[in-house]
């Protein structure tokens, strides 16, 4: 296995990088600034300059992978076609790359409340929109895919377990970007986990359900969506 992740020295990519590495995986990062990316990703992270809107690029830089991991996100602007192109648009040539190249899986991270179209963030240039137009993309496509939906994303670490549920089954919560890096990295060892959406946040901990009964592993949790 060799990973592509795109949107690598964002929060959540930063992570997703951190924990490939950690599990020994080889990784490509997808950067627009050397200098930036060395600073903040493993030096044994390989590092391609790219854009995903540069979709001639794209196909060479991922050569050599076996599995992409696609992190992207539009930054708040004033330009309203950010949301567009970057969340829509540039996550569409990475599946088209990912597809002609043969890519065995591609993650990827989106948002809770996608088929919300009148939730609050829409009112951002409709960020929320068209990852689901991306998302829809991306399930069509023949790649085979994990989407991954976290609930708001937190820089720090807390105390908490997974609560993984299908899609359109959760509306709030939180979840630290750690969480969503080893879900994202598990959805590649995991066969129950290709071609669904999972919706992820973080709770109290329950070690011990009401019922007696422990958490559920990652494998029982990717198994338990249908």
């Amino acid at each position: 296995m060799k990973a592509f992740v795109a949107g690598a020295t964002g929060e959540t990519g930063r992570r997703i990088v951190a924990e490939l590495v950690k599990r020994d995986i080889p990784v490509k990062a997808l950067v627009r600034d050397l200098q930036a990316a060395k600073n903040i990703l493993p030096p044994q992270v390989e590092l391609v300059l790219g854009d995903v809107l540069k979709k001639e690029a794209l196909s060479q830089a991922i050569e050599d992978c076996t599995v992409l991991l696609c992190a992207t996100g539009a930054k708040p602007s004033f330009d309203p076609t950010g949301p567009y192109m970057v969340d829509f648009e540039g996550t569409k040539n990475l599946v088209n790359a990912a597809k002609a190249k043969g890519i065995e899986h591609f993650v990827f991270v989106s948002s809770l409340c996608t088929s919300l179209l009148f939730h609050p963030l829409n009112l951002f240039w409709l960020v929320l929109f068209w990852k689901k137009q991306a998302e829809e993309y991306l399930q069509v496509s023949g790649v085979p895919y994990t989407i991954v939906r976290p609930g708001g994303l937190k820089n720090e670490d807390q105390a908490g377990d997974l609560v993984m549920s299908a899609a359109d089954t959760l509306f709030e919560g939180s979840i630290p970007r750690t969480k969503v890096a080893q879900v994202c990295v598990d959805a590649l060892f995991q066969s129950t986990a290709r071609n669904k959406i999972v919706e992820i946040v973080a709770k109290p901990e329950i070690s011990v359900r009401s019922d007696g009964m422990t958490e559920l592993s990652i494998e029982q949790q990717f198994a338990s969506i249908a």
